[in-house]
């Protein structure tokens, strides 16, 4: 999924710049809207209509960016390192993602979320991609993906980024990142849509539940296997092994199709200090002063 989010970002910026702008091999892993260079997208302005998959901003409470949910709890300064590697036209390639969960929050279709900042990092410790991702639990106990600002680099140096927000791109739709009770059997669930082009269609699906995993982190039990795929894409999966209290501590894959192969493992688990969280405002905030589409929408906000 992040390989073809990066291809899509590719692709956006290419036509921007010709228009003249600026264990078993089957399951492994035990104002418009405008692009960097100024080609403008359709926008949509509040109030924010409900959406067909059942996201309704009136299905938030005040405290929508406190995220709880025991499969995706979401505590502001907690830094996820995961290890592993994909394979990229043939070759399988080492890489590493951090994942912090910062203590901003942004308003988005009248929903507070909470702001996730996730980068991805190659063999050589150069940064390939960094994303600022926005979730919100509704009162039901679902939490949601409401949008996404992912960014590419080039040796380590921005290279261009396209952001897709709910209720500012015309099309996009929220999604589910964990349902409030997840269980095998029930259908698979949007995560969220963003149209051409973006291409962003991802589903999930609870695939086993009560299972057992070890990673450098810790073992865990109870654990939560989702697999998420592109219906256009069959045979396809990315499986993600979720601890309670924790989140996904492994990633792995099945089917014959899945090209990417990711396998990652959780391999430590950080709580940032004052002086660290300062750093991580400091890098998102700058993410945000290069998305255009933020002026649209108010600015991140730290916590009181």
């Amino acid at each position: 999924m992040r390989l073809r989010a990066l291809v899509a970002v590719s692709v956006l910026l290419s036509a921007v710049a010709c228009e003249g702008g600026g264990p078993t091999t089957e399951e492994n892993g035990s104002s418009p809207t405008e692009t960097p260079g100024g080609t403008a997208l359709p926008a949509v302005s509040p109030p924010y209509p409900t959406d067909g998959n059942g996201f309704d901003p009136a299905n938030f409470g005040p405290d929508s960016a406190d995220i709880d949910n025991p499969y995706f709890p979401m505590e502001p300064g907690t830094q996820f390192v995961y290890r592993g590697s994909s394979v990229d036209e043939g070759e399988r390639i080492e890489h590493s993602v951090v994942f912090t969960v910062t203590d901003l929050t942004k308003t988005i279709a009248g929903v507070r979320t909470v702001v996730g900042w996730d980068r991805d990092f190659n063999e050589e410790g150069e940064l390939v991609e960094g994303e600022l991702i926005f979730f919100a639990q509704d009162m039901d106990g679902n939490v949601w993906h409401l949008g996404q600002y992912p960014e590419v680099y080039d040796e380590g140096q921005f290279d261009g980024g396209a952001p897709w927000l709910v209720g500012y791109l015309e099309g996009a739709r929220a999604g589910v990142a964990m349902p409030a009770e997840p269980r095998v059997g029930d259908p698979a669930y949007s995560q969220g849509f963003a149209p051409a082009p973006y291409f962003w269609e991802d589903f999930g699906r609870v695939y086993k539940t009560d299972q057992e995993t070890c990673v450098p982190v810790d073992c865990y039990t109870d654990v939560l296997v989702t697999e998420e795929f592109e219906p256009s894409i069959p045979g396809a999966f990315q499986l993600k092994f979720y601890a309670p209290g924790v989140g996904y501590v492994r990633v792995g894959w099945r089917g014959a199709n899945e090209e990417e192969r990711e396998v990652l493992v959780l391999s430590e688990l950080r709580h940032l200090d004052a002086e660290a969280m300062a750093e991580v405002h400091a890098e998102a905030f700058a993410m945000e002063a290069r998305a255009s589409v933020y002026g649209l929408t108010q600015p991140a906000e730290q916590r009181s």
